[in-house]
């Protein structure tokens, strides 16, 4: 049989693989992680109590009740017990949950804008921008985040509204040094240079090219603030400089409590409990994000 005679191979259609893109990598990187994926599911759990608790109390977190004050856990009708005025516990936290999740993730989301803008501006300026600026910033980063936040909300008088801006002015100068040390490095990278070389605006190459390599960095930071920001947040209402009662804040709870220590320890506890639960849950799911996200390419 001759070669002109052999019989002609199939011809087989070429097949692409597609390569996964970054954030694809970073989704099953986490998802691979079994503990940063318990943490997600326990911030959730968090959040939709913080929509829905109103609404899933059993009970009126505000109707007081002297003769069953300090009720241990598993009393009749409150199965978490009640507090030093009769107050059904399980209702209160569950109540609480909003107005102390608020009080954690509002002064870091804005703390999160301000300091990206301030960081970003000051790290692709440089020079005597970027000094006016960073020492500026250094000045309050100077401070620790407890005595700051403590000085701010003194001089500004108790309420949710001056703790909220004494907490974000506390947070603004970490991101802003988060984010400006990150836009530095970007700066000097080849595509940066190749997009200024190519005559691209100022506002194009921050928008296009240094954006989408920076805020996932700040943001993984900023998540992990969300915990300190959930603990400042309880230790300036237990120290009467945050929410006034007779508002269900798990700081708050936990000042109207000290009291009961020695008598009912466990009900003392409680709002205790849920602000560690809850800032170990922030503190696992940034570490899950930061592991996600850091993938050599």
């Amino acid at each position: 049989m001759s070669f002109l005679n052999a019989p002609a191979s199939p011809v087989l259609p070429l097949v692409y693989e597609r390569s996964a893109g970054y954030w694809e990598t970073v989704g099953r990187r986490f998802l691979r992680d079994k503990v940063a994926l318990g943490a997600a599911l326990v911030v959730f759990l968090l959040m939709i109590l913080a929509l829905l608790g109103p609404w899933l109390a059993p009970m009126d977190p505000y109707q007081s009740a002297m003769l069953k004050r300090l009720k241990p856990i598993g009393f009749e009708g409150h199965p978490l017990g009640t507090d030093e005025l009769g107050r059904d516990m399980l209702s209160r936290l569950m109540v609480g949950a909003r107005l102390s999740l608020f009080m954690g993730i509002t002064p870091v989301i804005c703390a999160f804008f301000i300091g990206s803008l301030i960081g970003i501006t000051a790290g692709y300026m440089g020079g005597w921008v970027n000094s006016v600026m960073m020492r500026t910033i250094d000045v309050f980063y100077a401070f620790p985040s407890v005595l700051l936040a403590i000085a701010l909300s003194g001089a500004l008088g108790a309420g949710i509204t001056n703790s909220l801006i004494s907490l974000t002015i506390v947070f603004i100068p970490p991101l802003a040094r988060v984010a400006e040390s990150v836009t530095t490095q970007i700066r000097g990278r080849d595509f940066v240079e190749a997009a200024r070389a190519s005559g691209a605006s100022a506002f194009t190459i921050v928008r296009v090219h240094v954006l989408g390599n920076v805020l996932g960095p700040i943001f993984v930071y900023a998540t992990s603030l969300i915990a300190v920001s959930m603990i400042l947040a309880s230790g300036l209402s237990f120290l009467g400089l945050g929410v006034k009662p007779p508002e269900p804040e798990w700081g708050l709870m936990l000042n109207t409590l000290r009291t009961a220590i020695y008598t009912q320890p466990w009900i003392a506890a409680l709002p205790g409990a849920m602000i560690f639960m809850t800032s170990i849950a922030f503190n696992l799911l940034a570490d899950g994000l930061r592991s996600a996200m850091e993938i050599k390419q």
